[in-house]
């Protein structure tokens, strides 16, 4: 598998301020026994890298001349800009097995939403699959051929694993199913609703003319 490379540079006394002011963001790893250390990444270098691997793929940390495969493990965010101003990265041994968040896609078409109008609804679209580094799949797809009524959906148990992974969540959880469409009748009904309340709030303000007059 590829293995996204990311530079990083040493944190001395900079504060975290002063390493984002210098278009940096403070990083820190940890995890397989790895020291817990601080550095920082070149904001743009960083976005690229997080865009490419996410949170499924392996990067590695090249931290003065060590190369130390990871997973981004969290992000923090400015809340108005929405940039990275923080990352934890997660260190990890290539001959045990991680646990991992990994997207779902869904392929396929779905009956309930072709020919009966009904809109696909995501319940998931991450799971938690256990696996060796090596094995971690970037995605796992889901065909959503089998929605054909709005009763039926697509669950974790419907997912082809490739070799070597294993979903740690319940396999009969939910993924997606589709919603039956909003019918004519039901708009019609809150139309006239809405009419008959419109005309009572007339007849009443009607009534309480003729009592003033």
């Amino acid at each position: 598998m590829k293995i996204i490379s990311l530079q990083t540079e040493a944190i001395k006394e900079a504060t975290a301020k002063n390493v984002r002011a210098a278009g940096k963001v403070p990083c820190v790893v940890y995890g397989n026994d790895v020291d817990h250390t601080q550095f920082a990444c070149d904001y743009s270098e960083l976005y690229r890298t997080y865009a490419k691997a996410g949170e499924s793929n392996l990067v590695e940390l090249d931290i003065a001349g060590k190369k130390v495969p990871v997973l981004f493990y969290e992000l923090q965010f400015e809340p108005v800009s929405d940039a990275i101003i923080h990352v934890d990265f997660f260190a990890v041994d290539m001959k045990k097995e991680i646990e991992a968040r990994v997207p779902v896609h869904f392929s396929g078409e779905s009956n309930a939403v072709k020919d009966l109008g009904g809109v696909l609804v995501t319940v998931m679209d991450h799971v938690s699959v256990k696996c060796l580094p090596t094995a971690l799949p970037s995605y796992l797809e889901v065909n959503i051929a089998k929605l054909e009524s709005f009763t039926d959906a697509v669950i974790v148990a419907d997912i082809v694993l490739p070799a070597g992974v294993t979903i740690s969540d319940d396999a009969d959880s939910m993924l997606a199913t589709v919603q039956e469409p909003r019918r004519e009748a039901v708009v019609e009904d809150v139309v006239e609703a809405a009419v008959k309340e419109v005309d009572g709030g007339k007849n009443n303000k009607a009534a309480d003319d003729e009592k003033k007059e």
